[in-house]
Order: structure tokens, then sequence, then C-alpha cells
């Protein structure tokens, strides 16, 4: 079935089983491969997008369902004003390691940050509880958070 989708400020017309999770549809069809893949099961949050500016999983989230929703991916995140503080804020603080769960914890962050521009330690871990880094990174992401919201950048 033909499905048109609104992804980074864009149409896209793809052509796929309705069934078919965002996360494939990003990657495979639209060669759009900064999303990753983590688990496939909602769990560690690496495939985390925004679908009207809420942070969700795309890797359990059916192309039918979207519909006429805004996505927004980490390839245009930084075009956002919070997102854009976000990446910035992940420099200043040498947050990547790895680097492979970074553009769901950014994703993550940025969702965060646009509905609560100042949140609290505790609503950082709660927003970010859903993200795993194998590295470890946690306290230089929560720390660029912070920073983040404080008007760094």
């Amino acid at each position: 079935m033909t499905y048109v989708l609104k992804i980074n400020g864009k149409s896209h017309k793809v052509d796929v089983d309705g069934e078919t999770p965002l996360l494939w549809v990003l990657r495979d069809v639209l060669k759009m491969t900064g999303t990753k893949f983590g688990c496939g099961m909602a769990l560690c949050g690496a495939c985390t997008v925004h679908i009207d500016g809420a942070a969700t999983r795309s890797c359990i989230t059916t192309v039918d369902s979207v519909g006429e929703a805004a996505v927004t991916t980490i390839e245009a995140i930084g075009e956002t004003p919070a997102g854009r503080k976000v990446q910035l804020a992940w420099l200043d603080h040498d947050v990547v390691q790895c680097g492979y769960c970074q553009s769901g914890q950014i994703m993550a962050a940025a969702a965060l940050l646009a509905s609560n521009p100042r949140p609290t330690d505790s609503e950082i871990n709660d927003a970010m509880s859903g993200n795993v880094c194998r590295c470890g990174t946690y306290n230089r992401i929560r720390a660029a958070i912070q920073h983040a919201s404080e008007g760094g950048h």
C-alpha cells in the first residue's frame, strides 16, 4: 500500500505493508540511517524519533499508525531550538563514547526540553530512563541536558 509520510518537513511517498515498522521505512526505504535499530522491542531507545514532537520508538510504530503526523528524525533535530541546544551541549560535554545510542538519546532529550525547558534531575531521569547507553555515559548525558536547559547555547 502507498503511504505519504511527512518526515523532516518533507513529504515522502512509500509503498510498503502497513504493518512495517517506521524504523525500517526510514532506514531501508528512505535511506535515513541516523535512526538506529537496537532491540526491536522498544526497550533500548536507539530508534527514538519524534512524532508530532513526542519521543516515540520507531521499531514498534507501524507506518499505518503514523497517518498525517509530522515525523522528525535525528537528521533534522538540529533545526529545532531544543534539538540544536542538545546537540551543542552533547559536544560541550563530550557525551558520545561509542555513539550507537546517541541519536536516540538526543531525540529523547530534545523532546524533553521542548516540552519542559527547565527539567529537574528527577524529570531528566524519568524522560531518559528508557534510553540505554552500553558505555555508561549517563552522567555526561544528564550534565549535557542540564547545560542545554540552563541556556547553554
